[in-house]
Formats: structure tokens, C-alpha cells, sequence
């Protein structure tokens, strides 16, 4: 488990520089009032829109996938809308890894919170149901004021951006844990800790299930929550993490621990989960990270890419 940022001179060879130097730039931007973070950060949505034409050409087609009904107009509007809320999720970033507490106090709101505390009172880890919302680093700062979690993530491939997101993350957590290390997972869930966990993307074939999902019939769906329940010993509790309408401020909701969980087998958990992640994507469709290529695999192999 990583519990620390590690620094090095390494971070600072000059072909770091010019990451550095934008760096600087958004911690100084983090200085800004939150609605004028979110203007620019409308603006910069509204340009990667036109300049990157591939991952506009993702989201759209996941919105024709899930929602095929959905009238062509109101679909554009949605996805304008979506990168507008992207762009401002660099901000929620940016405010997550350098904001003080007493400023993240002043612009959060958390409910359920004692959900959380019920659970670990009685001798039991929590495993926080999330999806892949677009303010969710600022989530996990957000609850970090009321506990320190477990973050589950993926390293980074960049040295000073590994540096930055685990400095950054340590400020709400208590340790991360890359998201393929089950055993550590289910270690500190036994300690009744808290942690992140997402099955709303698609990570593979392996340990996946080919389910529905909105309108798709056959989306990989890993099958993690299941396992982790029962190893951990774990409650899974819904998490849900927004921007808030008028832009000024952020609010998460945590509910209460699912009944029979995990059930059956895990196709039916499979089920039962992809409905959870339907029910909070929808709370807010434009600021889910539509973005990914959630479906890029395939049931079978030799099938097209809905991509294409």
C-alpha cells in the first residue's frame, strides 16, 4: 500500500520542466473563486470539444448507444454539455489536491455519512459503490473531512503525475492501493476501513460478465464487488458525488449498505450493481465521464467495434 508521495531529482530533469511549469499555472488558478474555475473550465471544455475529434467521437456514440431513443438534438446538447463539465473537472482536481480543509468545508455538503459510521461500528469494512462521476477526486476529498478512506487507483505512467495524484489523494486517505492488488484490499477491508471501488468501465475480458447496460445488452462488466464482499467481509454502500447546479460547491450522498450483498452468484450481484450505476448515472447525465470507451469489448472477439 502506498502511504506516502516519494520525491526524487529525477522529477526535476528538464524534460519535466514544461509539466511543471503548467503545473504552477493551476495551483495558482486554485486561488480563483470556484464559479470563476468553472466558466474557464466551460470554455476549455468547449475547445477540446472541436480540437479532439476522437474522444468527442466516443462519447457521442456512447450517448447513440445508451440512449437510442433520446431525440438527436437533445443527445448534442448533452454531449456539449458533458465536455463543458469535463473541462471543469480539471478544476475539481486542481481544488481537490491543493484546497485547505476549511476551504473544502465551505463548499461541501455530505449526506449519509452515518451509514458509514453504523457500518464500521459494527466491526465491518466499507466499500464504497462509486461511478466514474466527473467531480469524483473532489469526493474523495469531500468524505476524507468526515473519514480517511483507502483509494483504490491505477499508477501513473508519468513519474511527476504519479507524484502529484498520490500527494494529492494523501490528503483525504490514509493509503492507496492499485487497483489490481486484491489481497491488500481485502486486508483492510477485514479492518473495517473504507474504500473506493468502480465497476462502471470496462476493464477487459478477464473477470467479466456480459451484461446489460442502459441500452447495450452485452457490456463487459467485471464482477469485483462480489469478491471483494465476501473476502473483506464488507458492507457495499452507493456513492454519489455531484457539482452542484449553480456551481458552487460540491455535495456527496452516501446510502445505506445493500441488503443481501453479495447474493446468490455473481451474475445476479452483476445485474443488481449495472442497475445501481444506471440510477446514479442518471442523477446527472452530463457530468458522468462519457468519454471512456466503455464497450469497446466484445463478446466475441471477432465482432465489430461499436466504435467504428
Amino acid at each position: 500500500m502506498v502511504e506516502s508521495a516519494q520525491f526524487s531529482r529525477q522529477l526535476l530533469h528538464p524534460k519535466h520542466w514544461p509539466l511543471w511549469l503548467g503545473v504552477g499555472l493551476m495551483r495558482l488558478l486554485s486561488a480563483l473563486p470556484l464559479r470563476w474555475q468553472m466558466a474557464m473550465g466551460a470554455a476549455l471544455g468547449r475547445t477540446a470539444m472541436k480540437l479532439l475529434g476522437s474522444r468527442a467521437h466516443t462519447a457521442r456514440r456512447n450517448l447513440e448507444l445508451c440512449f437510442p431513443d433520446m431525440p438527436v438534438p437533445e443527445r448534442d446538447a448533452l454531449l456539449k454539455r458533458n465536455f463543458e463539465e469535463t473541462g471543469k473537472a480539471i478544476f475539481d482536481t486542481v481544488n481537490a489536491w491543493w484546497w485547505s480543509d476549511a476551504r473544502i468545508q465551505r463548499h461541501m455538503q455530505l449526506v449519509g455519512r452515518e451509514h458509514v459510521q453504523q457500518t464500521i461500528d459494527a466491526g465491518q469494512g466499507v466499500i464504497l459503490f462509486a461511478v466514474h462521476c466527473l467531480p469524483l477526486e473532489m469526493g474523495a476529498r469531500v468524505f476524507g473531512q468526515f473519514k480517511a478512506g483507502i483509494g483504490v487507483y491505477r499508477p501513473h505512467n508519468n513519474a511527476v503525475m504519479e507524484y502529484l495524484q498520490v500527494k494529492g489523494r494523501m490528503r483525504s486517505a490514509k493509503g492507496l492501493v492499485p487497483k489490481r492488488d486484491l489481497r491488500q484490499m481485502v486486508r483492510c477491508l477485514r479492518s473495517a476501513e473504507v474504500i473506493w471501488y468502480t465497476a462502471d468501465q470496462d476493464f477487459g475480458r478477464s473477470s467479466a460478465v456480459f451484461i446489460p447496460f442502459f441500452a447495450v445488452p452485452d457490456a463487459a462488466t467485471i464482477t469485483g464487488a462480489t469478491t471483494l464482499a465476501k473476502l473483506g467481509k464488507a458492507k457495499v454502500l452507493p456513492f454519489f458525488v455531484e457539482r452542484c447546479e449553480e456551481d458552487d460547491g460540491y455535495r456527496i450522498e452516501i446510502m445505506p449498505p445493500l441488503e443481501d450483498f453479495p447474493g446468490e452468484d455473481e451474475l445476479s450481484d452483476a445485474l443488481r450493481g449495472n442497475a445501481i450505476v444506471e440510477s446514479l448515472i442518471g442523477r446527472n447525465l452530463p457530468q458522468y465521464m462519457w468519454l471512456h470507451r466503455r464497450f469497446k469489448t466484445r463478446p466475441d472477439p471477432k465482432d465489430p467495434s461499436l466504435y467504428k
